[in-house]
This record gives C-alpha cells, sequence and structure tokens, in this order.
C-alpha cells in the first residue's frame, strides 16, 4: 500500500518561501515518478514540479512554467522524501499542494498518478 505523506504548509507573507516535504512509502522498487501539484479554489487541479526517481540518480525535473525559477524540487536527506522549495511566493501561489507519485512516469506525467497525499494548505497573505 503506498502512502504519500505532506507538510510544511502554511500561511506566509509574499516575497517569502516556503518548504513543503512529501515521504512516500510502499513502493516495491526505488524507481518511480514523484512531484507536486496544487489546485486553487474555482480552478482545475494543475502539475507543479515532478521527476523520475531511481536508486542511482534521479530524471531531468519538470517545472511549470509558472514557477520556473523560483520552485525547486529536491530529494530530501530522509529516504524516499522530497521536497519542494517555493522561494518569491506570490499572490497566485496559494492552493491546497498534493504529493504525487506513480510507478508509470507516464501516467504522472499525464495528470493521472495512482497516488496521492492528502493536501497541504499554503497561503499567501500581507
Amino acid at each position: 500500500q503506498v502512502q504519500l505523506v505532506e507538510s510544511g504548509g502554511g500561511l506566509v507573507a509574499p516575497g517569502t518561501s516556503l518548504t513543503l516535504s512529501c515521504t512516500a512509502s510502499g513502493f516495491t522498487s526505488d524507481y518511480y515518478a514523484i512531484g507536486w501539484f496544487r489546485q486553487a479554489p474555482g480552478k482545475e487541479r494543475e502539475a507543479v514540479s515532478y521527476f523520475r526517481r531511481t536508486d542511482q540518480e534521479d530524471g531531468r525535473i519538470w517545472y511549470a512554467s509558472s514557477v520556473k525559477g523560483r520552485f525547486t524540487l529536491s530529494r530530501g536527506n530522509a529516504k524516499n522524501t522530497v521536497n519542494l522549495q517555493m522561494n518569491n511566493l506570490q499572490y497566485e501561489d496559494p492552493a491546497i499542494y498534493y504529493c504525487a507519485a506513480d510507478s508509470s512516469f507516464a501516467r504522472l506525467h499525464a495528470g493521472r498518478p495512482d497516488y496521492w497525499g492528502q493536501g497541504t494548505q499554503v497561503n499567501v497573505s500581507s
């Protein structure tokens, strides 16, 4: 049973930073795709950033154009943890952020991963 547990959401001022973490468990292989999606009120869920993990090196990281240069996806220090460092948060960034993963990179890339976390709220306000 794959589980994704997120942490790190909160309320921050515009221009500041926040880091989200996601710990995955239950994958039988070290080869899977993982990343973050977000959904703002009244909007469709959209991909934020993701990559394919392997036991030796990670694949190329994909970023949404709206976050490229501000957000950084990386492995965490703990095994099977990924972090999303969000810098220079803007008023268009508030949403529920979901960690998502799948053994198939294609499914995650298509926005249809099998596994989702419970979501963590990110708010930006002065």
